[in-house]
C-alpha cells in the first residue's frame, strides 16, 4: 500500500520564516514525514509578513524528507479597499459582504497555487491549510473541503466575524484547534461550524541550557532581567509592554532589565537604554537559554490562540508574565499554576516588582510549568492527535 499522501498549506515556509503558525506547521511537516507520511508544502515565495515580497525561488524543492511547492504571490492592488474595511472597523461597523470579498483580494494573492490545487486536490488524502485569515487559506480551503483539516488559529478580532469566512468555517471537514477558549470563540462565531477537536501543539524540549553562558555572551553579567521574545509590533502588543516597562523602571526603585529577542523595530528611550537589550534574531539554541536565563518572561499579546513561547519559558523553569486580555494565555495560567496576569500598567508593574523583589517566590511560581508543558504539549502527544484525525478522515484504522 502507497504511504498516504498530505497537502499542507501555509502562507509562508521556511527554516527563517518568522511566525507561530508557519513555525508549527513546518514541524507538523517533518514529524508526520518521519511517520511515513508523503508531505508536501504548497505554498509561496514570500518570507516576510509585512512585504510578502517573493523571496524564494518559485518551483519545487525538498526541505528534508518533505516537498516544497512555492508559487509566486501577485501583490500588486492599491491597499484602498482594504483601508475602507479598516475605517469601517474603527467606526464599529460590519462591512458587506462585498467589501469582506474587496477586502480579500486587495492584498497578496496566489492564483498559480490555488490552480494547482485544482487540478491536483485529488492526489492527496488529506489538505491542511492555516491560518484561516490569509489569501491562501481562504481560496484553498473550499477546493476540497471532504478531504481539508482547517487549522485556524482563531483570534477575538473582527475579520473572524466576517460573513466571508463562514463557509470555510462551516463548509471543512475537520477544524483542528490549539486549546479550550479557542474551540469556545469558534463555537461563539461559527455555531454551524466543522466537527472540531482540540489537538493542540508540540513543543520541543531542549536537552539543555546554558543560562550563564548566555549571561557572559550578552554581558547581563548578574543582571536581573524579563524577557520579550516574538515579533515587536503593535499586534504583539509589544508597544504598550514596553511603555510599561520603561514607565516602572524610571521610578529607580526596580532594579530590572528587558531583554528582547525577535524581529521588528525597537525604540528604546535614551534614559533607560542601559536597561533595555536588544539582540534582535537569535539561534533557537541561543533563544532557549535567553529563556532559561531570564527571571521571567513577558506575554503582552491578546491575540493568541495557543503561544508557544509561554510554553518554552516554562519548559526552561522560567515564570510567565501575561496579557489579562488573552483567554488563551489566561487559561493555561490558571491549569499551570505557574504565571501571572496583569489588566493594565499597574498590575504590569507590581508583577515586574515580584520579579525584581521576590527571586525565590518567581521561581517557585515557575516550578508547574515544566510538568504542564511535559504532560500537554510535547510532539509524540501532538503528532498522535493529527494522525488519529487524519486517518478518521480517510477512513482508515
Amino acid at each position: 500500500m502507497d504511504a498516504p499522501r498530505l497537502a499542507l498549506v501555509p502562507p509562508r515556509y521556511g527554516p527563517d520564516v518568522i511566525g507561530g503558525a508557519e513555525l508549527v506547521l513546518r514541524e507538523v511537516a517533518h514529524g508526520l514525514a518521519e511517520r511515513g507520511w508523503q508531505v508536501d508544502v504548497l505554498t509561496t515565495c514570500a518570507r516576510d509578513h509585512f512585504t510578502w515580497a517573493n523571496h524564494y525561488p518559485a518551483g519545487t524543492s525538498s526541505d528534508g524528507a518533505v516537498t516544497v511547492r512555492r508559487f509566486p504571490v501577485v501583490n500588486d492592488t492599491t491597499g484602498k479597499d482594504r483601508a475602507v474595511v479598516a475605517q469601517r472597523l474603527a467606526l464599529g461597523e460590519q462591512p458587506t459582504l462585498r467589501e469582506q470579498e474587496r477586502w480579500m483580494n486587495d492584498g497578496l494573492r496566489v492564483p498559480e497555487l490555488f490552480h494547482s490545487l485544482l487540478d491536483h486536490s485529488s492526489d492527496y488524502d488529506a489538505l491542511v491549510v492555516t491560518p484561516y485569515l490569509f489569501w491562501p487559506s481562504f481560496a484553498a480551503g473550499l477546493i476540497a473541503p471532504e478531504r481539508t483539516i482547517l487549522r485556524p488559529c482563531l483570534h477575538d478580532e473582527p475579520e473572524a466575524r466576517f460573513e466571508l469566512f463562514e463557509p470555510l468555517f462551516n463548509g471543512v471537514a475537520r477544524l483542528w484547534l490549539n486549546t479550550e477558549p479557542e474551540l469556545a470563540l469558534m463555537d461563539e462565531i461559527a455555531p454551524r461550524h466543522a466537527p472540531a477537536a482540540v489537538i493542540g501543539e508540540g513543543v520541543p524540549v531542549p536537552t539543555s541550557y546554558d543560562p550563564n553562558g548566555f549571561r557572559v555572551r550578552h554581558g547581563l553579567g548578574d543582571a536581573r532581567f524579563v524577557l520579550y521574545a516574538g515579533r515587536r509590533e503593535g499586534a504583539k502588543g509589544w508597544e504598550q509592554l514596553l511603555d510599561g516597562f520603561v514607565a516602572t523602571v524610571r521610578k529607580e526603585d526596580v532594579d530590572l532589565h528587558l531583554v528582547t529577542i525577535g524581529v521588528g523595530d525597537v525604540h528604546i528611550p535614551d534614559d533607560v537604554a542601559h536597561l533595555i537589550h536588544d539582540l534582535g534574531l537569535v539561534s533557537d539554541r541561543e533563544r532557549d537559554d535567553a529563556f532559561a536565563a531570564a527571571s521571567g518572561y513577558l506575554q503582552p499579546s491578546a491575540l493568541e490562540s495557543f503561544s508557544r513561547t509561554v510554553m518554552e519559558a516554562w519548559l526552561a523553569g522560567t515564570p510567565v508574565i501575561a496579557n489579562a486580555a488573552s483567554p488563551v494565555v489566561v487559561w493555561h495560567c490558571q491549569r499551570s499554576g505557574a504565571g501571572l496576569t496583569y489588566e493594565d500598567d499597574a498590575d504590569l508593574e507590581q508583577c515586574l516588582r515580584f520579579i525584581a523583589e521576590a527571586p525565590d517566590a518567581a521561581a517557585e511560581l515557575a516550578r508547574p510549568g515544566r510538568d504542564y508543558v511535559l504532560d500537554n504539549y510535547t510532539w509524540p502527544v501532538t503528532l498522535d492527535r493529527m494522525e488519529a484525525s487524519l486517518n478518521e478522515l480517510a477512513g482508515r484504522s
